[in-house]
């Protein structure tokens, strides 16, 4: 089995701008909703965070509209916009993990786990509600956890793959002179 040949600059070029401009409105879109419906909440420091991750998005989106006017610091934008995400939602994880609140957990919970039903399956189990409280402080932490790794590995994957495709992208934008995509 042959291996295929790399992909021409100007395809890579091409490609990058077509990804960078899907993850930025994926970004812009999703936590731009997510500030919106937090700010409904009534939770403003959700609203911030969403904000703030927002503007990954967007610097991705300029990233890529630099690209497609022919500028090669477009590149720098784009990985600059993975690592601002990488390291705002770190940051908001870190700040969720200790801003851990169990009364807020039994309140949230509390429609779910004092149903007749529930109660009868906990009491079978021999479990109980600290027991419970227990669990969901362990799942939050796991959600959590699981968030910030999944993040360190989509978003320093995404730098990555921009960083070492801007040889390619400096290529392609030679060939074309000034001129855009």
């Amino acid at each position: 089995m042959s291996k295929a040949p790399p992909l021409l600059p100007a395809e890579t070029l091409f490609r990058m701008v077509r990804l960078a401009r899907r993850d930025g409105i994926v970004v812009l879109g999703l936590s731009g909703s997510l500030a919106i419906a937090s700010a409904a909440l009534g939770d403003y420091g959700g609203a911030l965070v969403g904000v703030v991750i927002a503007g990954a998005g967007v610097f991705e989106l300029h990233g890529a509209t630099l690209l497609t006017a022919g500028k090669a610091q477009g590149v720098n934008w784009l990985v600059g916009s993975q690592l601002y995400l990488l390291v705002a939602v770190l940051g908001y994880v870190f700040w969720r993990l200790q801003a851990y609140d169990p009364e807020w957990v039994k309140q949230f919970t509390a429609p779910m786990l004092h149903t007749a039903e529930m109660q009868a399956k906990l009491e079978e189990a021999g479990a109980t509600d600290a027991d419970m409280l227990r669990m969901m402080r362990l799942i939050y932490h796991v959600t959590y956890a699981v968030v910030a790794i999944l993040t360190v590995f989509y978003q320093g994957g995404m730098a990555l793959y921009y960083h070492r495709r801007r040889a390619a992208v400096t290529a392609a934008l030679g060939e074309q002179g000034e001129g855009h995509l």
